[in-house]
């Protein structure tokens, strides 16, 4: 199976062209998968935040700490 005209690689490739799609969007894509991976840090940062207030809210009730301790679990 061929996805391109060569039929061998013993050629000048510099003469063959792309061979492969969307060449010249590697720029724009590394972009996009940086501020992605950034979006995701700061998403998961803030949610864990908020579990880590929510479990602190449980904990400041009487008695939640010994039984957390006692149990390991909130509910």
């Amino acid at each position: 199976m061929s996805t391109t005209m060569v039929e061998s690689w013993a050629v000048d490739l510099a003469n063959i062209g792309p061979i492969y799609p969307m060449v010249g969007t590697e720029g724009i894509l590394v972009i996009l998968g940086v501020v992605f991976w950034i979006g995701w840090h700061i998403w998961q940062i803030k949610s864990e935040n908020r579990t880590y207030a929510q479990d602190m809210e449980l904990l400041k009730k009487p008695g939640a700490m010994e039984k957390a301790m006692r149990e390991r679990r909130l509910d």
